[in-house]
């Protein structure tokens, strides 16, 4: 019999008192093991035996990133020293990384629910895995390999970049699924195409992480790939790493492993629940950590849940997309706009290509302006260049509200990336 990484709850209910048991372990080992959730917790003036449904959640502090910072390198440490087998640390740049600590327990979890990833991209043993992101102290390397090789496919850690020896791997050695950002499978997609290489390579799937990606890239992709499916995968440095959702081949939502975390979807303000389907910050919970627990830790990322079950008949829940971070916010012109928004609407448009730059300076008028270039579909008539300006002008007023300048520029002449595209530029005086 196969072997299925997937939770064997027969309904939700099964799965909410699974849940609550976990909410009440973690309460109580991170009352016990950590200072920083001892104080937390006391200041709220709630102890772990206050917790008696799920809804009491909602009596517990939250975290945040500045949290991470004090008692640096392990303020949320639960466990002793001895038991730790594992740091990782996220990318950031700016400030002290955050570093978080893993139990062999963590470690084992971890691996776990990355190999259901992989089963509901639906692999088989006989998948060839060539893992194109960052290996060394970051979570996505180890993460890709450790999940594929508890799943018991073959994996080939190439890492990212190095375009030609990924080419020579998808060639000589058959890949076919790569793992990588949507940036990089963009580069790849391209590359391979250009090379004239589609008819030497074996790959069917790629999965997304690390970044958000619009449906005119990921389009472009599969159509110049011949790919049969992609999928978007989600995770964090926090919470475990890579690995803790997946959509599956319905692509109706991200599956989250709720058997392993709590997903809030809070109004960043208020920090109180939104209504059904509207936007908000993903707040986790996890119902297991050992090492570095979270208790309802702000990621600022923004989603929606979705509410209605997914058609493959899986009944762990979904999340939308990530559509952008509360953080990442800009204001122009008195209007909030997340990069997501600016995503949406140039996917919409067919003639477009998927690589634009959001560019926002401030002129001597004292006046905020919105310059927008973007590439040309390729084989795209240059004459016919204005009026596809001034369409994607339209489309950005009545959809965001704001006016802008439109540049159509060549095909491929934007800069390509191997890890993540840096979209939005504001030159504006902070």
């Amino acid at each position: 019999m196969t072997q299925t990484f997937m939770p064997s709850f027969n309904d939700i209910e099964e799965l909410k008192k699974h849940q609550l048991k976990g909410l009440q372990w973690t309460a109580a080992h991170a009352y016990q093991g950590c200072e920083l959730y001892r104080k937390k917790l006391d200041n709220a003036g709630v102890q772990p035996d206050d917790i008696q449904s799920l809804d009491d959640i909602q009596k517990l502090p939250f975290t945040k990133a500045d949290d991470l910072s004090e008692g640096y390198p392990f303020p949320l440490l639960s466990v002793p020293d001895s038991k730790v087998v594992r740091i990782h640390a996220s990318s950031g740049t700016t400030g002290k990384r955050k570093i978080l600590a893993y139990t062999q327990k963590d470690i084992d979890d971890w691996t776990h629910i990355f190999a259901r990833c992989y089963e509901m991209a639906g692999l088989t043993r006989q998948d060839r895995v060539q893992i194109a992101v960052g290996y060394g102290v970051w979570t996505a390397g180890a993460g890709f390999q450790l999940g594929c090789e508890k799943f018991g496919a073959m994996a080939l850690p190439v890492g990212p970049g190095n375009v030609d020896m990924q080419c020579q791997f998808l060639v000589d050695l058959q890949s076919t699924v790569m793992c990588c950002t949507a940036s990089m499978g963009l580069l790849m997609a391209e590359e391979i195409n250009r090379r004239k290489l589609n008819d030497k390579i074996a790959l069917k799937k790629m999965i997304f992480g690390s970044e958000r990606s619009s449906d005119a890239m990921r389009n472009q992709i599969k159509e110049l790939l011949r790919l049969e499916d992609m999928f978007d995968i989600t995770g964090m440095t926090e919470l475990y790493g890579p690995g803790t959702g997946l959509d599956c081949f319905k692509h109706e939502g991200i599956h989250y492993w709720a058997d392993y975390y709590i997903l809030e979807i809070l109004d960043p303000t208020t920090l109180q629940p939104v209504s059904d389907g509207e936007i908000g910050e993903m707040v986790v919970t996890t119902l297991c950590k050992e090492a570095a627990p979270l208790i309802r830790y702000r990621t600022r990322d923004l989603t929606r849940l979705i509410q209605h079950p997914c058609s493959c008949g899986n009944l762990l829940p979904m999340h939308d997309r990530i559509l952008g971070r509360s953080d990442d916010m800009i204001i122009f012109r008195a209007v909030n706009i997340y990069p997501g928004q600016i995503d949406e609407v140039l996917s919409t448009i067919p003639e477009a290509n998927c690589e634009y730059q959001v560019h926002l300076d401030r002129k001597a008028d004292g006046k905020d302006y919105m310059t927008i270039r973007l590439e040309c579909c390729e084989g795209y008539d240059a004459s016919r260049r204005l009026e596809l300006e001034k369409k994607i002008q339209t489309e950005i007023k009545n959809k965001i509200m704001v006016s802008c300048k439109v540049d159509v520029v060549e095909y491929c002449s934007l800069p390509r990336s191997e890890r993540k595209s840096k979209r939005f530029f504001d030159n504006r005086p902070q």
